[in-house]
């Protein structure tokens, strides 16, 4: 006698051995229903937020006070293609890469602080 037939009766274990599974229709369920759920819940979300941080980005002017992900804060003052320049303080001027802006802050938020 095995340590594991306590637990499990022999013949109740093989009569679940021998029970067919769902069908196809059952085993096809499952994994589609965890693909729209992972769409719904993780992708479809993370794409609305890029969609906006883009739209963001395009409307980005001079003068805009913005934050970037690395903490810093400053005014825009100067935009190219792929690189802006915020100025941090007087005459301290920083390059940065557009993607790197992660929020314009509403204007006089850098005077009140």
């Amino acid at each position: 006698m095995n340590l594991l037939d306590l637990l499990i009766a022999p013949a109740h274990a093989q009569a679940a051995a021998a029970q067919p599974q769902g069908g196809l229709g059952m085993g096809l369920l499952m994994p589609v229903a965890l693909i729209a759920i992972m769409y719904f819940f993780m992708i479809r979300p993370q794409m609305k937020r890029q969609k906006e941080h883009r739209a963001m980005l395009e409307k980005l002017s001079k003068g805009d006070e913005v934050l970037t992900n690395g903490g810093i804060a400053g005014v825009v003052t100067d935009i190219g293609e792929n690189f802006i320049t915020i100025e941090v303080a007087d005459n301290v001027r920083m390059r940065f890469q557009k993607g790197a802006v992660a929020n314009v802050l509403p204007k006089g938020t850098l005077k009140s602080a």
